[in-house]
């Protein structure tokens, strides 16, 4: 989206988030107003209602917005002192804008993050004595702006108001609950009723509830939040997936390890995880007078590998992979399906060389990444280059011999496979540059799947050295690299990529025989040892053939077989293929030669 319209639509959304606040006032004069942003598609507004309300009052608030911008109401700007905007919002009873303005007069700023660092003395607070308010018809905000000049300019028929939400104030279970009203906004009425159709298939797609329709994974209260047992179905598509990941490795000259799920306190102390990660690390297990952590990630068990024994340069590189689970806590607010778990597994690999070997390192992982991703069937991809600050040497581990050197290898890769890439100036973590690898899906969403991060850090940690050419004891460049990230989350991805409609390869059940009537199993029976190297299941005849055939549809299952007495008596079947229907009457060593080529 070009600067300008990219601009206007920000403008779009953000006066319709005060226009949605003005509507309110009309329906409830007692409403208190927590902050209305501009999001993703479009906006919303935290309100405390003074009535109940439900989904039902949408469209009434939606009419009264319309009714607004035919007014043609003007959002003016004014600039006060913080104790004149205080006084206002005590008048006007919004006890919310009173608590966000005395954090600007105290902090020069109401983002809480930015707080506690203010509260540990890590940061100064901005002096801050004026605030901008803004007036559009009966409502007052505090806002730094960005409007339309005049309400005549949103598209009257370019938004919608789309669903409520619970939500704490400023995200504090504390705090009063809110009512999150959401709001769609674009720039025309085709490109919302577009949107709409998207996220309507979207909502179709959604692997939660095609894992639950097609009996792929669920969770357990009694287990716990965030942590996922796959059903038999979806534990073959994992299966398929790892032999495939691993034989791939193979392939590649990685060396297959395996590590604990716990480890002693002083590993993560070591690797930096007990300074930097705590807060996303389950709390420690005693064990005969000792803590031992679940582990958040493979890395720090694979350099202890390395260092098993004493490596020479000849040994360069090492390449170490692992399916390996990991444990992170995550908030239960932010736990979503598969694509936000507590317990995941990670195709992790480690890669540890010298500096004349990177380069090709990087090459091998980038190559890597598009044939695995390309053999699912993605096939747009588009990468985030994330570099460090040069201005800011000192946020950084590592030379900028190293840095450069990094960068430029990162790059070269990327060039070389043909993807398009985005600077991300500032964005690496201060061990090392990285780039992220996307797909868009049908509906032309972004996934980041793929990871290659480059790590200065580490090595230095655990001392991990081998010995060069001339004796001396080196550092090794260390890469982390992730082929599909987590296990989890990409069968989340996968689910919603093909809608549950996996192809031939991954189908779960390739196969389903139904015989017309009971005295045709033993038939049946024939026809499925004959295919038994495919994934195969025989259904009797306890429901009517329709029927079946309709169940058969709706798990999604690529073919079916129709064996009657025509089909015995001529030793044939009748093969129905998903969604295209009849293909007809065959051999079975026709059939097996179709599947096979698809395969």
């Amino acid at each position: 989206m070009k600067k300008d319209k990219k601009n206007l639509l920000y403008k779009i959304r953000h006066s319709l988030a005060h226009l949605l606040a003005t509507a309110v006032l009309y329906f409830d004069p007692n409403a208190k107003f927590g902050i209305g942003p501009v999001i993703e598609n479009g906006f919303y507004y935290d309100i405390l209602f003074s009535k109940k309300i439900d989904e039902n009052f949408l469209p009434k608030l939606e009419e009264k917005i319309k009714e607004l911008i035919q007014k043609n109401i003007k959002f003016e700007k004014q600039k006060i002192s913080i104790d004149k905007a205080v006084k206002l919002f005590k008048k006007l009873n919004q006890p919310f804008k009173i608590e966000l303005l005395k954090d600007l007069k105290k902090y020069g700023t109401t983002d809480y993050n930015e707080i506690i660092e203010i509260k540990s003395k890590k940061k100064k607070p901005k002096k801050l004595n004026e605030v901008t308010l803004y007036k559009s018809d009966i409502f007052i905000d505090l806002c730094e702006g960005g409007h339309v000049k005049k309400s005549s300019e949103i598209p009257i028929d370019g938004f919608k108001l789309i669903k409520l939400a619970g939500a704490y104030w400023r995200g504090d279970e504390k705090n009063p609950m809110l009512t999150r009203i959401y709001g769609l906004a674009f720039l025309s009425k085709d490109e919302l009723e577009n949107y709409i159709k998207k996220q309507e298939e979207a909502q179709k797609r959604d692997h939660r509830k095609l894992g639950e329709e097609l009996k792929l994974f669920t969770t357990n209260e009694n287990i716990g939040a965030g942590l996922i047992l796959w059903l038999p179905k979806g534990g073959i598509i994992r299966q398929i997936i790892q032999d495939f990941l691993i034989e791939t490795y193979k392939k590649n000259n990685y060396q297959l390890v395996f590590t604990p799920h716990i480890a002693k306190k002083k590993l993560f102390e070591i690797s930096g995880h007990l300074s930097f990660y705590k807060e996303n690390m389950y709390s420690p297990i005693n064990i005969e007078g000792e803590e031992y952590y679940l582990k958040p990630m493979n890395c720090p068990f694979h350099l202890m590998i390395y260092k098993s024994w004493p490596k020479s340069y000849k040994d360069l590189p090492i390449r170490y992979a692992e399916l390996g689970t990991v444990y992170r806590y995550e908030r239960s607010g932010t736990l979503s399906g598969l694509t936000r778990v507590r317990g995941f597994t990670q195709d992790d690999g480690h890669i540890l060389c010298r500096e004349d070997q990177l380069e090709e390192e990087i090459l091998n992982c980038v190559n890597l990444v598009k044939y695995v991703l390309e053999k699912f069937g993605f096939k747009n991809f588009a990468v985030d280059l994330s570099i460090w600050d040069p201005t800011k040497k000192k946020d950084y581990l590592g030379t900028t011999k190293n840095w450069n050197f990094a960068i430029n290898a990162l790059k070269k890769a990327v060039e070389k496979v043909g993807w398009e890439y985005k600077i991300m100036k500032g964005e690496a973590a201060f061990y090392g540059p990285k780039i992220d690898i996307k797909v868009k899906d049908v509906l032309d969403r972004e996934w980041q799947i793929s990871t290659i991060q480059l790590d200065f850090n580490l090595p230095h940690r655990f001392n991990i050295t081998y010995i060069d050419k001339d004796g001396k004891e080196k550092y090794p460049f260390m890469i982390h690299r992730a082929l599909l990230g987590s296990l989890e989350r990409f069968f989340g991805l996968l689910i919603e990529y093909y809608g549950g409609d996996f192809p031939l390869w991954l189908a779960p059940v390739q196969i389903v025989i139904l015989p017309i009537k009971e005295s045709n199993l033993n038939y049946a029976n024939k026809v499925k040892n004959e295919l038994n190297k495919f994934r195969v299941e025989l259904w009797e005849a306890d429901e009517t053939l329709s029927k079946r055939i309709l169940n058969a549809e709706k798990e999604k299952i690529p073919y079916m077989i129709i064996v009657g007495d025509k089909e015995e008596k001529d030793n044939t079947i009748s093969v129905r293929k998903h969604k295209e229907g009849d293909l007809g009457n065959m051999e079975i060593s026709k059939f097996i030669e179709i599947i096979e080529k698809e395969l």
